[in-house]
């Protein structure tokens, strides 16, 4: 896999009876060190003008993205297991925590998609069923492709 990638992140959030479906694609690097996959990028988020910086660290069977800037965070999702973190927002602080029911990695040379299912809980209260699919490309690969 190239440095310069090309990142696809859907979000499913289930909540009673409703769907909500998220969709950002944006650039960033990736690079492979000691066994896991980093992939590094900003994002703009509706309501807040700062950027925030995402780090993700994935392995088989673990996840971590830790966001800085206008949103803090140390996110880590593990099979069967219950993490907490403290959510930092311009409009305040949360306690949010994920229990990971799903986590599947396809590799391949050029391309990575990880997969995540969890439970949301904020403020210690369940609040939705949720999903990341985190899909990675070369993005000389996907210009490739499409030529």
């Amino acid at each position: 896999m190239t440095r310069d990638v090309l990142i696809r992140i859907r979000g499913l959030q289930a909540l009673n009876d409703e769907t909500n479906d998220v969709e950002i694609i944006t650039t960033g690097d990736y690079f492979f060190k000691n066994g896991k996959h980093y992939v590094i990028y900003d994002e703009m988020m509706e309501g807040i003008e700062e950027s925030v910086h995402n780090m993700v660290k994935i392995t088989p069977v673990r996840m971590d993205i830790q966001k800085n800037g206008a949103i803090g965070a140390h996110m880590v999702f593990e099979l069967d297991k219950k993490n907490q973190t403290r959510y930092a927002t311009p409009l305040g602080d949360m306690v949010v925590d994920f229990t990971t029911t799903r986590i599947e990695l396809e590799e391949q040379e050029d391309h990575i998609k990880v997969a995540v299912d969890y439970s949301l809980g904020i403020n210690y209260q369940h609040i939705s069923a949720n999903s990341i699919i985190m899909d990675i490309s070369s993005r000389q690969k996907v210009q490739d492709f499409s030529l």
